[in-house]
């Protein structure tokens, strides 16, 4: 007998599940409570572009739409630096042939729809989950279009219902269940650069752009048709927060002062920034991320964070690809997402503290000289000892390395690489031969201490 599969959500994360279920030869639903976005016109302002990396390919791969998506793709294996004089400043992200890649939120949302549909996905529209039993795997959904509630049975509950999720809500009534939600006090706005006339990029198209202005950022991701879009990221109160620029003249003279060379991109800035939202941002944790055995949450449901690794869709496409990897171990359901939920939640909380600290870099460090020396430094030492060391970015953008571990490892070499920046005249000495070294020197030095504390504590529980 056929699995019947219910997913609550057609965002990216559901409708990836919904093609890893299927290839299994499930019977899928998806219940989607907004209408069918490739009916309406897509509404500017509430988005982020999408980068997508290695771990979100990985998951594109294992069920064989990785080749529709790199038709809509654009590959950026380097951010350029705006600095407040209109200088430019490349920093690539890690090998030259390396990159992450802008795809359009919507219209990969749009692909992955209709090839769960081609695949056998049912998708229902304006059908809002309002209940989920304690029980058994049944939900109730409010149909907008009867105006009537449905109850739906199924095998197993999949919750992709975003950070916002009916789901994780109604799981939230068991004993023991954990959730917080943090805020940070910035938000963001969506802008867009158009293209010139003859539909080119009007700067340079394989890059992400970054204005870091320290309390505020703007980044550009390309699009296709040569535009960019934009997001601006600034206090919601406080100094030319968005509470106080509230007027056309107020936000021509913040943008002109702030960010010179950007505002001659956008002729009708001061009209996109009134029109398009101001949206919060927040970090979202819960546990477990299952009920019994048959309801999971995937994707932002389970771990929304803030944008700032561009990691919030490739950890919920990995979250598919890993549910799918558990499936193949064993039969029984119920070990299958307590195995899950273990091995996922320490992931989730690890992207977390990743995001939270790569908004830090970005705002602040990657115009600092001292933070370019360095990564300078990190980026030759890895090409001479890649065994020894892959720096952080690297590790998340460009490997499959679990998010938890990722963050660890980059705590200790931040930790490791003070003792290198703090060695005399090192803007002079970084590309020598002794202060490679010296790094591998004390490299070694640390993964002996730690060989030998591992054994200590090894002894200690026999």
């Amino acid at each position: 007998m056929k699995k019947n599969i219910v997913i609550v959500g057609a965002g990216l994360a559901g409708s990836l599940c919904a093609l890893y279920m299927l290839k299994r030869g499930y019977q899928v639903r998806i219940y989607e409570r907004r209408p069918d976005m490739r009916k309406t016109a897509l509404v500017a302002g509430r988005s982020i572009n999408l980068a997508l990396s290695k771990r979100g390919w990985t998951a594109l791969e294992k069920v064989n739409v990785d080749e529709y998506v790199r038709d809509i793709a654009i590959p950026m294996p380097k951010r350029i630096m705006h600095d407040d004089d209109g200088s430019l400043t490349d920093q690539y992200y890690g090998n030259e042939d390396q990159a992450i890649f802008s795809v359009p939120r919507g219209g990969l949302n749009v692909l992955l729809m209709n090839l769960a549909e081609k695949e056998g996905a049912k998708i229902f529209f304006n059908h809002k989950c309002i209940d989920v039993s304690f029980d058994k795997a049944e939900l109730i959904f409010y149909n907008n279009a009867t105006q009537k509630n449905i109850t739906i049975e199924c095998d197993l509950i999949v919750g992709a219902d975003g950070a916002y999720s009916a789901v994780r809500d109604k799981m939230m009534r068991q004993d023991r269940f954990q959730f917080s939600q943090f805020y940070i006090e910035h938000g963001y706005k969506e802008l867009l650069i158009p293209a010139n006339p003859d539909g080119t990029h009007k700067i340079e198209k394989n890059a992400l752009h970054i204005w870091p202005r320290g309390n505020f950022m703007l980044i550009a991701l390309p699009n296709l048709d040569g535009s960019y879009t934009c997001t601006l990221f600034s206090p919601f109160e406080g100094n030319d927060s968005f509470e106080k620029l509230d007027t056309t003249q107020k936000v021509n003279e913040f943008f002109s002062r702030v960010f010179p060379d950007f505002t001659k991109l956008i002729p009708d800035l001061s009209d996109q920034f009134f029109k398009n939202p101001t949206s919060s941002m927040g970090i979202f944790k819960c546990y477990p991320w299952h009920l019994n055995d048959y309801c999971v949450l995937i994707g932002d449901s389970a771990h929304a964070t803030v944008p700032f690794y561009g990691q919030g869709m490739n950890a919920s496409f990995e979250d598919c690809r890993i549910l799918d990897e558990l499936i193949n171990d064993e039969d029984d359901l119920k070990s299958i997402l307590i195995r899950y939920s273990q091995a996922r939640k320490s992931n989730g909380d690890g992207l977390q503290d990743l995001s939270l600290h790569n908004f830090i870099v970005m705002r602040d460090k990657t115009a600092d000289p001292k933070f370019l020396l360095q990564k300078k430094i990190e980026q030759k030492f890895s090409k001479l000892h890649p065994e020894k060391w892959v720096p952080l970015y690297s590790m998340v953008s460009f490997t499959n390395t679990p998010y938890s571990e990722a963050w660890k490892i980059g705590m200790k070499q931040e930790k490791l690489m003070e003792q290198i920046m703090s060695i005399e005249n090192i803007n002079e000495l970084w590309d020598t031969d002794e202060v490679m070294k010296k790094m591998l020197k004390i490299v070694k030095n640390t993964q002996k201490s730690a060989k030998k504390c591992k054994k200590v504590q090894k002894s200690a529980k026999n």
